[in-house]
């Protein structure tokens, strides 16, 4: 199995979000972009920060509410 390295992650501030967890159709807090094309999830505050690493590995682009404090905020590249 061969691993890709991707850059950090773009992370973008947003005013406010109107969707729900995809996992638990709370509130959302943060929706990622998968690279190539792949899809966007949304998460609420707390599966995004129990999936911090997963996002951090797989996202092309973050955006949160403002506001909210993800644990992976500091390992993004600003976008």
């Amino acid at each position: 199995m061969s691993s890709t390295l991707l850059p950090p992650p773009r992370l973008h501030v947003v005013p406010e979000m109107s969707e729900r967890c995809d996992r638990c159709a709370a509130a959302a807090k943060l929706t990622f972009t998968l690279p190539h094309g792949g899809g966007e999830l949304v998460f609420c505050g707390h599966h995004a920060n129990r999936h911090t690493e997963d996002i951090l590995r797989a996202a092309e682009r973050v955006i949160i509410e403002n506001g909210f404090v993800w644990q992976g905020a500091d390992r993004t590249a600003s976008g």
